[in-house]
């Protein structure tokens, strides 16, 4: 009898208590800490960008002194391309270790090394997956908003706003509601592919359009089964993600205050030394913000270890009923008696 949404939370619990604690091992924790980011598995905030500031960006009408334009032109297009190649960087090296943590919570074992060397060819398949998919995406979003935004230039909506204020509130308000739909149909997607379609191609080398298929095929033989596992994840990433928060705050206070009082400190140093703004001093800061993020996301994975474990084998405990070479791998048979 497969397990339910519901029924699937106390196994689950129960193997990352087992895992994590019995015993403690400092070291796979912080494996799985790095895998865990690396992976994208982090649940809650933490990482909130403000806008409320851009309101002030006519008031910009110079650069800083010994920068010319030229060089400042430079230095954001070196800026865009790395961080263009980063983000594909980041997104294989997510896409191997979303595979090291499915073999980590599986076996109970973290070996990071091991498994980069054994997982490159499915994640491989899963990289390509995610980039068509994010590219996908990107051009359905671009479409949902440029064709309305198309019409209502075309039709001269735009030229005099004030008196279409009707027909743009309205079609505003169908655009939003498209998109909302939308970004929640790519992000239930993504979310299945990563808990149903990656243990398919871990156990059994396919690409995750074949993966797709099958997942396809079971659920519509079990749409309440699956509708409540998505519901169920929805909640428990809430409530997961609330706590994770609360004590990520905490975190960044302890973190952020010293670290403020250091940069304070530099700042005025630096003033009094005569320093100005040139590009090796904002070269140095943005190097420096990166380190203190970097150590910043470390350290809440490092918080965040026991939910990094918990929702793997939380789809690995309702899956496994429903597909019976995870089932062999969870619950290996035991040894021949001799």
């Amino acid at each position: 009898m497969p397990l339910s949404a519901v029924d699937s939370i106390s196994p689950a619990f129960e193997h990352t208590r087992r895992q994590l604690f019995h015993p403690f091992r400092f070291g796979q924790w912080v494996r799985l800490a790095l895998v865990g980011l690396l992976a994208g598995e982090l649940s809650g905030g933490g990482c909130n960008t403000n806008f409320s500031n851009f309101k002030d960006l006519h008031r910009v009408t110079t650069l800083p002194a010994g920068i010319s334009p030229a060089a400042f032109a430079a230095m954001i297009t070196v800026v865009l391309m790395a961080a263009f190649v980063l983000a594909i960087l980041f997104m294989y090296i997510g896409s191997v270790m979303r595979f090291i943590l499915f073999d980590s919570v599986l076996t109970r074992e973290c070996h990071i090394r091991e498994g980069w060397g054994r997982r490159q060819g499915p994640a491989w398949r899963y990289f390509l997956w995610k980039l068509g998919y994010s590219l996908v995406t990107l051009v359905i979003l671009v479409i949902v908003v440029g064709i309305p935004a198309g019409f209502a230039f075309a039709a001269g909506w735009l030229r005099n706003p004030k008196a279409h204020i009707a027909p743009l509130v309205l079609l505003g308000i169908a655009v939003f509601f498209v998109l909302a739909f939308l970004l929640v149909a790519t992000a239930v997607i993504a979310v299945l592919t990563k808990d149903f379609v990656v243990p398919q191609m871990a156990l059994e080398e396919i690409g995750a359009i074949e993966g797709w298929r099958r997942l396809w095929a079971m659920m519509k033989e079990e749409k309440g089964g699956y509708a409540g596992y998505i519901g169920m994840k929805i909640v428990l990433a809430i409530a997961v993600g609330i706590l994770l928060g609360i004590i990520g705050f905490v975190v960044g206070l302890i973190i952020f205050l010293p670290a403020a009082a250091f940069v304070i400190a530099i700042v005025i140093a630096a003033k009094s030394a005569g320093m100005g703004w040139t590009v090796w001093t904002i070269t140095l800061a943005i190097v420096a913000a990166c380190i203190f993020i970097v150590v910043f996301l470390f350290l809440t994975a490092m918080i965040s270890v026991p939910a990094i474990v918990f929702f793997p084998a939380y789809s690995i405990y309702f899956l496994a009923p429903r597909y019976p070479r995870l089932s062999a791998a969870l619950y290996p048979a035991p040894p021949a008696p001799m």
